[in-house]
């Protein structure tokens, strides 16, 4: 079977190829379609690629991992009072990363993904109700779900990236639970409609956009640079790939803020937790690398690479250290997910509880002038490379988790 990571680059490949590519998926199960995902597994954790299969003509992934493996509470439907959800919660991830409860007031975070979940705003209220954290609702005016436009008319429903979508919510919630939601839906996972969601969720005014989807990289990234990803004063995080070692876009993009992933675990230490590297094998890890055709940011300044390099910043991403979702389109109930899909979410959130940005401001350069508010990942790899750090952790920046991992949220204002 081919990987989901070896179709997605198939699908970009050159321009002069592309017809040729994109002629693969004509036998891909259509949005919404039940398949047969490959299994992955790591010392007793297994999951599965919510997004393994395209629709024909998709050329973006999103990057979200299911954990087949755990095994929930007897009625792990609804907010369960008695019973403690499997994976992280938002008191975990605000202990691992010294966050302030009760933030995001006055701001709206968007998230941008393919397809339509018919459950969204229902599975968040229960992911919301079961932490105690506020309601947030169509009817209060908190939530918005729209189109790619801005319209009201959704797309088809999937039941794949309605795991992303429900992932999605449930990260913003659980760092920025006083912020607004947007919730954007493209008509497909091409770049051009994703892409056409990123400009929407900015025209609603949307100061932090979380876009959880990848693909491999082509000559056309610069052009959708301009299109889709030149916002200043806007935050807009991507993550970084779950395929390891290997640079996707839009991560690579230079108007962006790329987020890689860590496996993040409790410890005795000061902190109470540490991170590494997350990686499970060759083609199952956080994304870093250099990119072929995107620019190098002013702000960025590492040598071995001579365009942009992948990652920014990083959180926890390893399914086997996982965040507890609520999903019921495609899902049952509560279930624990993994993957940069994770992890790009969180740092919108932690943007948000930074503050608005500045007019004018390049977000991603934030973190750059503001290092020693980080937590720096120093152990682990996701590959093999040249010059090293570009697939392996070690103090300062690297390509697997930038900067690091969030230390509070100075390093995120500006």
């Amino acid at each position: 079977m081919r990987t989901p990571a070896a179709a997605r680059r198939t699908a970009l490949a050159v321009t002069g190829a592309a017809a040729l590519a994109l002629s693969a998926f004509a036998t891909a199960a259509p949005a919404g379609a039940a398949a047969d995902p490959q299994v992955y597994s790591k010392d007793g954790t297994s999951w599965v690629r919510a997004c393994d299969t395209l629709a024909h003509g998709d050329t973006m992934a999103c990057h979200a991992l299911r954990v087949t493996s755990t095994v929930e509470h007897v009625n792990a439907l609804g907010v369960t009072p008695n019973a403690v959800p499997s994976g992280y919660g938002p008191g975990d991830l605000l202990s691992a990363y010294k966050l302030p409860a009760n933030g995001g007031a006055g701001m709206t975070v968007a998230i941008v993904d393919a397809y339509n979940d018919p459950s969204a705003e229902s599975d968040m209220a229960v992911y919301r109700s079961q932490y105690g954290l506020p309601a947030c609702t169509k009817a209060s005016g908190c939530f918005r779900q729209v189109n790619q436009t801005g319209g009201s008319s959704l797309p088809a429903n999937n039941t794949g990236w309605a795991g992303e979508i429900s992932l999605d919510l449930d990260m913003v919630s659980a760092i920025a639970p006083n912020a607004k939601i947007v919730l954007v839906e493209a008509s497909s996972a091409t770049m051009a409609n994703l892409g056409t969601s990123v400009n929407t969720a900015v025209s609603l005014g949307a100061r932090f956009v979380s876009n959880s989807y990848g693909g491999g990289e082509s000559s056309a990234d610069t052009s959708y640079d301009s299109s889709y990803f030149n916002h200043p004063g806007v935050a807009i995080t991507v993550s970084s790939g779950d395929s390891a070692y290997g640079a996707e876009y839009p991560a690579a993009s230079r108007y962006v803020t790329a987020v890689g992933g860590t496996a993040l675990k409790r410890s005795s230490t000061a902190r109470g937790w540490t991170e590494s590297v997350w990686l499970t094998n060759s083609t199952e890890g956080t994304g870093s690398g250099c990119s072929k055709y995107d620019a190098k940011p002013t702000w960025q300044k590492d040598t071995g690479c001579a365009k942009r390099t992948v990652a920014d910043v990083s959180a926890v991403a390893d399914p086997a250290t996982g965040v507890a979702v609520y999903q019921t389109y495609g899902g049952s109930g509560w279930a624990v997910y993994g993957g940069t899909s994770a992890s790009a979410p969180i740092i919108a959130g932690v943007y948000a509880l930074g503050g608005a940005p500045s007019g004018g401001s390049a977000p991603a350069s934030f973190p750059y002038a503001r290092t020693t508010a980080l937590f720096d990942v120093t152990t682990g790899s996701n590959g093999s490379c040249s010059p090293a750090y570009l697939c392996k952790a070690g103090a300062g920046y690297d390509g697997p988790t930038g900067l690091g991992t969030p230390n509070g949220t100075a390093a995120f204002k500006g």
